[in-house]
């Protein structure tokens, strides 16, 4: 049976309050790694139910769980304004065009970077629960399974819930269901769309 979208949303609070998923429990070994994936004609839908549903919902939870939400596109806005240079690259875009702007900022949005700046931000070993969304916001400035793989040893047994619009198989991550492929086998898929 194939579930709608709906479907799938209404079984993230349970599936990321169960005990077994909060302790990473029958994932031989693996790393506690999820990944919500959806189609990205429904970013609006999907945002409006983590922001309205889920988040609200796992700050009440008894007893309560210890979440924190990084947003992709603000982690790299906040990123460029403490270098002062989000006006640069502005700028930059304007006047060079994106290709030009994404080779400027390379180096400093470099997914390990992102990923040191996110374990200075949110005190990792002391969550329940870290959730990343903007995925698709911050395309092509970083690479979503380079920073996954970047946070493997951030993470510890904390596990990482990432919404994705796209498609990801267990095997390869397709942002927007139409860039290519890039492989990342460390994930699980929350929800699958068929039982």
């Amino acid at each position: 049976m194939t579930l709608s979208l709906e479907e799938r949303l209404n079984q993230i609070l349970p599936r990321v309050t169960s005990r077994d998923f909060l302790d990473s429990k029958g994932l031989g070994n693996e790393i506690g790694f999820w990944i919500f994936d959806y189609p990205p004609d429904r970013e609006l839908d999907v945002r409006e139910f983590v922001d309205g549903t889920v988040l609200p919902a796992l700050s009440k939870q008894v007893p309560p769980l210890r979440t924190a939400t990084v947003n992709l596109l603000q982690l790299v806005t906040s990123m460029l304004e403490e270098r002062k240079l989000l006006d640069k690259a502005l700028e930059m875009q304007a006047g060079k065009g994106d290709d030009s702007t994404l080779a400027a900022l390379r180096s400093v949005l470099k997914e390990d970077k992102l990923a040191q700046k996110i374990a200075e931000l949110v005190d990792v070993p002391n969550l329940d629960l870290l959730i990343i969304t903007g995925v698709g916001a911050v395309y092509p400035m970083l690479r979503t399974h380079t920073l996954l793989s970047a946070l493997h040893p951030i993470m510890g047994k904390t596990p990482l819930l990432m919404f994705f619009p796209g498609r990801y198989d267990g095997h390869s991550l397709r942002l927007f269901n139409t860039l290519a492929e890039d492989h990342y086998y460390r994930a699980f898929r929350l929800v699958p769309e068929t039982t």
